[in-house]
């Protein structure tokens, strides 16, 4: 900020915005009428032709006194990281000023996904979110497409690239004429260096082992993703890259299975579970000895739409739960009929739970189960929970889907959730997540 004095008379447009970065002394007539402008730098073009041509020479001296530009610069370290690794942005140059960040990124099926904040000092006081937040722009993320749940499928061979565009301005996401003063792309992968991708088919087995670099042997997790069917990788990928061998295990629409669930054999080792998977997950840790460390995320205390087979065991499905806006009550009757027995798992068992569920009453089921497994003299289960989440708690720093399209459905399914707080209660449900498997896979040798 400079103070400058200049006489009324002369020809120069005000206000002005312009920028001034050199230090300007301008002594006027002593008959002149003098008052001060103030200036705040903005980045506008450079005024010193528009002075030298403008300014009368008799009875006025101008000097200009050298010094450099301010220059915009934005930084991001790492700018190739793991999905779950957190990345520290950095602007530089900036004056007393009001700018603008913005983050994006396009996925596999071309759709795009944007966050933008307005930055003064330090915390955001517009766009996407407000106040300081780590991470901020990569969990505030928003399909620009209503209803577009971001998904990585191709874990190995390429990243998600996110680019940092840093305005000097407050800018709009449809400003497509305004040029950004500083950009940066950031890479986001899903499986770290040298971790092995394989596929198995046996039997009726279809999934995708991971396997983190090293000789082994590692602690062994089958991860089950929700009811959206087809394979998903990258929380196995992700997991894998973090020490554990992973099996994604894909149970029905994909490839040669049934394009629906109509039933399910139980598979069986140590769990990770969401959604319908946790449904399994939980079946499995009642059913299988081998299975001794469980994870189930936002999921029922029964099997619903489709039964269960184990051997000559058919678990039948529950009436009552179905999703939330059906109204399904844990603690209906017909409900009690179809409860997991919890009570027979002989491994642990970790709910992980968001409150702000709007799927399933999956803080109920999972009170239910640990109550159930108490009054059995049981202490092997313990619950996790979340306020602010949703269904979806996914990997660290993604953004929240509120809501998303599910294939056989012909509405929107409302997850529910707060962007901030989903955030944080991803980020350390994974750390958790990783701790309980490491102190009950390796104490009891289960692994790959």
């Amino acid at each position: 900020i400079h103070n400058v004095s200049l006489s009324p008379h002369l020809p120069l447009p005000l206000p002005l915005p312009l920028s001034l970065p050199l230090p300007l002394l301008l002594p006027l007539p002593s008959n002149s009428h003098i008052f001060p402008l103030r200036l705040i730098f903005w980045n506008y073009l450079d005024i010193f032709s528009n002075l030298k041509s403008s300014l009368p020479l008799q009875g006025v001296r101008h000097h200009l006194f050298p010094c450099q530009l301010p220059m915009f610069q934005l930084s991001a370290t790492p700018a190739s990281a793991l999905a779950d690794d957190p990345v520290h942005i950095q602007l530089t140059g900036l004056a007393s000023q009001v700018v603008t960040l913005k983050a994006s990124l396009t996925d596999e099926k071309g759709n795009l996904f944007w966050s933008m904040v307005d930055l003064g000092q330090a915390p955001a006081f517009g766009g996407d979110y407000m106040g300081v937040h780590p991470m901020d722009l990569f969990w505030s993320l928003k399909p620009e497409k209503p209803f577009r749940r971001l998904l990585k499928h191709d874990v190995m061979n390429s990243p998600f690239w996110v680019s940092l565009d840093l305005y000097d301005s407050i800018c709009f996401q449809d400003s497509a004429t305004v040029r950004p003063k500083a950009s940066q792309t950031v890479q986001r992968w899903f499986s770290g260096p040298e971790v092995q991708r394989k596929q198995i088919r046996e039997g009726w087995v279809r999934g995708a082992p991971f396997l983190p670099p090293g000789e082994g042997p590692f602690p062994g997790v089958i991860d089950l993703f929700g009811g959206i069917g087809g394979l998903i990788e990258f929380p196995a990928s992700l997991l894998a890259s973090h020490g554990f061998a992973v099996l994604a295990l894909a149970y029905f629409a994909y490839k040669d299975l049934p394009d629906k669930l109509q039933e399910m054999d139980l598979p069986g080792i140590g769990v990770v579970s969401v959604c319908k998977g946790a449904e399994i997950g939980l079946a499995v840790a009642c059913y299988l000895k081998q299975v001794v460390a469980t994870v189930c995320i936002n999921g029922p205390n029964t099997s619903f739409e489709v039964p269960l087979r184990y051997e000559d065991l058919i678990v039948h499905v529950s009436e009552a739960v179905r999703f939330r806006p059906c109204k399904g009550d844990p603690q209906d009757e017909l409900h009690q009929q179809n409860v997991l027995p919890v009570e027979k798992a002989r491994g642990w068992i970790l709910f992980i739970i968001g409150e702000s569920d709007e799927c399933l009453y999956s803080k109920a089921c999972a009170e239910q189960a640990v109550d159930q497994l108490q009054s059995h003299g049981r202490s092997s289960g313990r619950m996790l929970l979340y306020p602010g989440e949703g269904h979806l708690l996914e990997s660290p720093y993604a953004p929240l889907c509120f809501a998303s399209w599910n294939p056989g459905i012909s509405r929107p399914l409302l997850w529910g959730g707060d962007p901030a707080a989903h955030a944080a209660a991803r980020e350390h449900a994974l750390g958790e997540i990783q701790k309980f498997f490491r102190q009950y896979l390796i104490k009891t040798r289960s692994k790959l």
